[in-house]
């Protein structure tokens, strides 16, 4: 029985995209990214997007953003020192969750090494209650919609 390798979206799917630097501890004794990485590279990615576009002010902002839940699929080895690409996309926009969507490209670009997705709850920095979305914020997520 031979598994089917998944089926991933190109990189031009994504509506943002952006270089994410491998670092020499990110890889593990097998000699690729650890698995966990990928999950920090996602994160980068997306509170990257948000802090460049004026969205998300990770010091004073009033609105903060916790990971309730996430999930990869890998498909091919990444290794440092490889140039790896995001693709990031907004998939959902609730009243105060996202879920973005992410797929790391190795340097050829070709095919996805992994995509997996985040979901955030954006919550009161001080209460850590739910809270509605910015309107500045929603700009910014509706810009990077799928």
């Amino acid at each position: 029985m031979t598994a089917e390798r998944p089926i991933f979206r190109p990189l031009d799917a994504f509506p943002v995209r952006a270089p994410v630097q491998t670092r020499w501890d990110d890889n593990d004794i097998y000699g690729h990214v650890n698995n966990v990485v990928y999950y920090s590279y996602f994160d980068t990615v997306v509170n990257r997007h948000l802090i460049e576009a004026g969205a998300l002010d990770i010091h004073d902002g009033e609105v903060i953003g916790l990971v309730v839940e996430t999930g990869c699929r890998y498909c091919a080895p990444l290794a440092f020192p490889e140039p790896v690409t995001a693709g990031m996309g907004v998939a959902h926009v609730g009243r105060s969750s996202v879920r973005y969507e992410i797929g790391l490209y190795g340097a050829d670009h070709a095919e996805a090494a992994a995509e997996g997705f985040f979901i955030h709850v954006y919550v009161d920095r001080a209460t850590r209650r739910p809270t509605e979305l910015p309107a500045r914020f929603r700009e910014v997520l509706e810009a990077a919609r799928f």
